[in-house]
């Protein structure tokens, strides 16, 4: 966990990432000497704000979904506290050419089901992410990639379409995850029997291979049931094993005794979903959570006042944003999108509702990103303007707009409240719909909404992360783009982005890039996410990543 731990008797400090507050502190003798005073073993339970859609890591883009999937499933490659790559399924690499990456997998690594990990296994997980039948959420993220060659069964060759400089940090995303190979191809199987296609899976990578119509017919068909199997039984090599799941309630992790590194100090973990921020912290002081998720800045002091519970705060790369459906009037029209913007208080915002975390946000990308300018102007909150520019477009009088927000979130409901009471002065009239977050995420990729807000967390620490799947055409809708923002000169700038190879050009890219979010205002920027997690003291060892995912292998209760 990134915090700053303050040994009273040696005076040395120890800085992480993210420390802003005393309240990070341990007390002496409370670090170290309590990680040794922890007995193996013991059932850690989690309380999360909302369910996991997917356990599929090709199946949904969700951060729910991935704290629970963290600890199933692993990457060939993973980011540390500081975005710099390192091994993790895969001992090394080497760039051969500007397309071609060669890895050396590591050996001895068994999926859960007790099926061994090798090339085989990433060219089909790579290979199914691909796949128009899967059609992944997720495909964006490694869509480049046009070929994967198995070297022998320990090597494999990842070949992209055009020089992509931030494979590796893709590669380190969710969707690089590794499923079993048995298990998708039981999958596969299962879904072409449902269909009725009468072709074994083995046909079925042939047909693939090969494509055409034939293909595409035969995709078509199996879409709806392809990933059945592993939202049931799901299978990786990470340290914890799946064990039961109960949609809306809870989802149970085992430790899995043969992982490949040091096992998990835990016997399980249970993701709890406890949509109200006033529930979850109830949990936690009771002692029937050790660690929760999103406690919303309202409840820092609660939090710091309570004995025997500790504020984990977290730096992160994210995002908070409301955006406009584009693709609807008014807010096909640039001059409405930056009049709403101008009209929204980040000041009272900031202070009202958020409580000072975090930091002020003026176009998509976080301090300390490749790109980030930090003379970039937004558009300052101006009533003044923002009338002038109404009148400009034609909507001196106003119009009705919906704007959804989900349920689980009393920060958003807020900020949407606040939106709703600056927009009455120019006679625009907010109807505020809270969704559950399932069906928030559906509703919002189709489409249904004016404005929305969102949070995102950019997973891969890269400016193209950063900005792409949010405002690129290429992801309009349930991809990403959410906000239906289409714009030549972006996706021009955004394309050119991803294949250059010499940073400083990058972050010049990224930049214009910016500039014309700026302009646009495909959304509104609000601020760069502070991670505010809590746990009870009796929990150690949780570490909690720039995405908010986290990592309870080395952790213990005691």
């Amino acid at each position: 966990m990134k915090r700053t731990w303050k040994y009273l008797l040696l005076i040395v400090v120890l800085l992480l990432a993210a420390c802003t507050s005393d309240s990070d502190v341990e007390p002496e003798g409370s670090s170290e000497a309590r990680d040794a005073e922890a007995p193996a073993g013991g059932d850690l339970a989690l309380g999360l704000p909302s369910d996991a859609i997917s356990m599929d890591p090709h199946g949904s883009n969700d951060i729910p979904s991935e704290q629970v999937r963290a600890v199933i499933y692993e990457p060939l490659v993973a980011q540390d506290e500081n975005l710099d790559i390192y091994g993790k399924l895969a001992e090394d690499w080497e760039q051969i050419d500007d397309n071609t990456w060669r890895f050396n997998l590591r050996e001895g690594v068994t999926f859960h089901d007790g099926s061994t990990f090798n090339a085989e296994a990433v060219k089909a997980n790579l290979e199914r992410l691909q796949d128009p039948a899967k059609a992944s959420p997720r495909l964006f993220l490694l869509e480049m990639i046009e070929e994967i060659n198995i070297v022998d069964d320990y090597t494999v060759e990842i070949v992209t379409e055009y020089p992509f400089s931030p494979l590796l940090a893709h590669l380190a995303h969710g969707a690089g995850k590794m499923i079993s190979k048995e298990l998708i191809d039981e999958d596969y199987q299962n879904a072409l029997d449902t269909a009725g296609e009468n072709m074994s899976v083995e046909e079925y990578y042939e047909l693939r291979d090969a494509g055409g119509e034939a293909f595409e017919e035969v995709a078509n068909a199996i879409s709806g049931d392809v990933g059945t199997l592993i939202e049931t039984q799901p299978s990786g090599t990470g340290y914890m094993q799946f064990d039961s799941r109960n949609p809306g309630a809870d989802t149970t992790v085992v430790k899995y005794d043969d992982y490949w590194g040091e096992p998990a100090n835990l016997d399980s973990a249970q993701f709890k979903v406890i949509n109200e921020t006033g529930s979850r912290i109830a949990e936690l002081e009771t002692g029937a959570a050790h660690f929760i998720s999103d406690i919303q800045s309202a409840n820092l002091e609660r939090i710091e006042n309570t004995p025997d519970v500790s504020l984990a705060r977290t730096e992160s790369v994210a995002i908070d944003f409301i955006g406009f459906n584009t693709s609807k009037e008014p807010f096909n029209d640039k001059r409405v999108r930056q009049a709403i913007t101008h009209a929204f208080d980040k000041e009272t915002v900031a202070e009202g509702v958020y409580n000072g975390s975090g930091a002020d946000a003026v176009a998509a990308l976080a301090p300390g990103v490749l790109g980030y300018d930090e003379n970039l102007e937004g558009l300052e909150y101006d009533m003044d303007k923002a009338q002038e520019l109404l009148e400009e477009a034609g909507y001196a009088d106003g119009f009705d707009l919906t704007m959804m927000v989900n349920d689980d979130n009393a920060e958003r409901m807020d900020i949407a409240v606040i939106l709703q009471e600056s927009l009455a002065e120019l006679n625009i009239n907010v109807n505020i719909e809270q969704v559950e977050w399932g069906a928030y995420m559906e509703a919002t990729g189709n489409g249904e909404h004016d404005m929305y807000m969102l949070g995102w967390s950019n997973a891969t620490g890269d400016p193209d992360n950063g900005i792409a799947p949010l405002f690129h055409s290429d992801y309009v809708g349930a991809d990403g783009n959410r906000a239906f923002f289409e714009n030549d000169d972006l996706d021009a700038l955004l394309d050119q982005g991803r294949r250059e190879t010499d940073e400083n050009a990058r972050a010049e890219i990224y930049k214009q890039a910016q500039e014309i979010l700026v302009e646009e205002a495909p959304a509104i920027f609000v601020r760069h996410s502070e991670l505010l997690n809590a746990q009870h003291d009796s929990f150690t060892g949780m570490d909690v990543d720039s995405y908010n995912i986290w990592n309870f292998r080395e952790s213990g209760i005691r």
